[in-house]
Parts: C-alpha cells; sequence; structure tokens
C-alpha cells in the first residue's frame, strides 16, 4: 500500500513540471541572433589572419630555404628580405 502512495506522489510531481507551453514555446529571441553572427564573425576574423600569419611565415621559409639562409635568423633573413625587395612592411596583426 505504501508504494502505490509513493508511486503516486512521484507520477504527480512529475506531471507537475511540464514547464511553459502556447505560441511563444520555442521562440528564439533577437539575442541569440546577434551571439550566433558574432560567433561566426569571430571565426571568420580568425580564420583571416590565420592565413595572413601562416602565408606570411611560409613565403620566409620559402625565401630562406631558397637563398641558404637559417629560418629562425630574423634578422639575417629580414636585410636579405629587403635586400631582395620582398619583405613585407605592411603593419603585422594583433596577436
Amino acid at each position: 500500500m505504501e508504494d502505490v502512495v509513493v508511486v503516486k506522489s512521484v507520477l504527480l510531481v512529475a506531471q507537475q513540471g511540464a514547464g511553459p507551453v502556447g505560441s511563444e514555446f520555442g521562440k528564439a529571441s533577437p539575442i541569440g541572433w546577434f551571439v550566433i553572427v558574432a560567433l561566426l564573425a569571430a571565426v571568420l576574423f580568425l580564420g583571416w589572419a590565420f592565413h595572413r600569419r601562416y602565408s606570411r611565415m611560409n613565403r620566409r621559409r620559402l625565401f630562406a630555404e631558397t637563398h641558404g639562409i637559417d629560418p629562425f635568423d630574423a634578422e639575417k633573413l629580414d636585410a636579405a628580405m629587403a635586400e631582395a625587395g620582398v619583405l613585407d612592411q605592411r603593419k603585422l596583426g594583433w596577436f
């Protein structure tokens, strides 16, 4: 008898937590769209920044290999690239 009371009380409690229902249930707010767009912009920016940095690194590595310079000797590599006229003088990125 006691088991039946416990089961009925558990079922009663489980039924009371049905949650919101109606025409507004499940609709997204404008903040959700803003978060999605902001995350998309961040991913695109990070991809662009990575590609830019990787391209510069690859260009420096190829120049160092063709001219017999150690790729980790930044001063010598910068001087040789400036002398050849291929040193990238643009401002470096934020990171």
